[in-house]
């Protein structure tokens, strides 16, 4: 295993996570990375750490350049156990060592581990010199724990951004420049969407403070590394999806079905959205993961969620959805109910209220659409007809 040279004296030293397909509830069909740096200087230091069963990996990679024992430093950006699983293995072999991180970092680090180590506190604004370079904190609550924090150094113009700008994405390349760049943005969006969406606001915050950094690179813990070249691209994205900047002609018909017929409605109403110059989407929730649509939905202005009635209720698909989408919490959405059923039609209801009720999706809710039994001809018409004139004044809508 080989460390990856970053800069003269600064390494990759993480581990990749080839067969990772689900992380929390989140597919992630390219893998991962669990990025970790080493830093050589008068104080070796490292910065974050991998899950446990790659710190074996991390371990190698450090060793390529370094007897690991010679760590003085260790830089906790974030708690969760992808990023500090290796932790308690490498503080055996470094008792002295420190521990930098903020006040969060150190609550959840002992209630993790259960053990005392030799923590710094460390707070917005504080810095440590570490030889010729010097690194500086700046704390991130809830992008996305509360102990989130990057770390900067300005002689080198990096930033250390933990979950912040990454991806799931196992490759042998270190850099986004490497690989096709189409693939790196999607991948980014869809970690946004599914992981740090719901704290848009925070992320807002931390965009102001980067804007008063000198970047050149950011090394985030996820994924490829951004480098001059690339920078521009992701930020911008960044600051498209923080300030929830949706594309006023693009909709999603998202649903499931038993007998085809909410199917035959997704059918009438995606064919609506497409007549108005509504680019859209089908989306089939026995053949779409959640976590997928989520990458759409971070785009889509208009989104239709569709059910028939089953046992008084939704289908436990569309309602693994709202809940997972609820949770995510996308702003400023326009939504619309539909579904058909056979005698009791709660599934309509249902569907308006978890998609429109502001402690719920708190989307801007359309009259919903339904129908009893199978579609004639006639009543796919007039889902057609009501719903465009719904659309039309939305569209006129600045």
């Amino acid at each position: 295993m080989k460390a990856i040279k970053l800069r003269e004296g600064i390494y990759w030293v993480g581990g990749i996570d080839w067969d990772l397909r689900n992380f929390h509830g989140y597919l992630t069909q390219r893998g991962s990375t669990y990025n970790a740096y080493l830093i050589i200087d008068e104080k070796v230091t490292l910065i974050d750490n991998v899950k446990h069963y790659l710190y074996d990996e991390m371990i190698a990679r450090i060793s390529d350049v370094i007897d690991p024992a010679r760590i003085d430093i260790l830089i906790q950006n974030h708690v969760e156990m992808d990023h500090s699983g290796g932790m308690p293995k490498l503080i055996e072999k470094l008792p002295n060592a420190k521990i930098y991180t903020n006040a969060n970092g150190i609550k959840g680090l002992k209630m993790h581990y259960k053990q005392d180590w030799n923590f710094v506190e460390v707070k917005t604004g504080d810095s440590i010199n570490i030889g010729k370079r010097t690194l500086s904190f700046l704390t991130t609550p809830m992008v996305h724990w509360p102990d989130n924090q990057f770390t900067y150094c300005p002689e080198e113009e990096i930033l250390f951004s933990n979950d912040g700008f990454g991806q799931h994405i196992a490759s042998s390349e270190r850099f986004a420049k490497d690989l096709p760049i189409g693939i790196v943005l999607e991948e980014a969006k869809k970690y946004y969407a599914n992981i740090v969406l719901p704290y848009s606001k925070q992320v807002q915050k931390v965009l102001d403070a980067a804007k008063t950094l000198k970047i050149k690179m950011i090394c985030p813990s996820h994924g490829v590394i951004w480098t001059e070249e690339n920078i521009h691209l992701i930020i911008d994205a960044y600051k498209q999806w923080a300030y929830n900047i949706s594309d006023q002609h693009y909709g999603l018909v998202i649903y499931d079905t038993m007998w085809k017929s909410t199917q035959i409605m997704a059918i009438a109403i995606h064919e609506t959205f497409e007549k108005l110059g509504i680019r859209s989407k089908l989306l089939n929730l026995q053949a779409n993961h959640v976590s997928d649509i989520m990458t759409d939905i971070i785009d889509a202005r208009f989104i239709a969620v569709g059910s028939p009635t089953l046992n008084s209720s939704i289908l436990p698909t569309v309602a693994a959805f709202v809940y997972y989408l609820k949770g995510l919490s996308p702003k400023d959405r326009i939504g619309l109910a539909f579904g058909s059923y056979g005698w009791g039609g709660q599934s309509i209801p249902i569907l308006q209220q978890l998609l429109g009720d502001e402690k719920e999706c708190c989307f801007e809710m359309l009259e919903p659409v339904k129908v009893q039994y199978i579609p004639t001809k006639e009543d796919l018409e007039a889902i057609k007809t009501k719903l465009e004139q719904q659309l039309k004044p939305k569209l006129e809508e600045k």
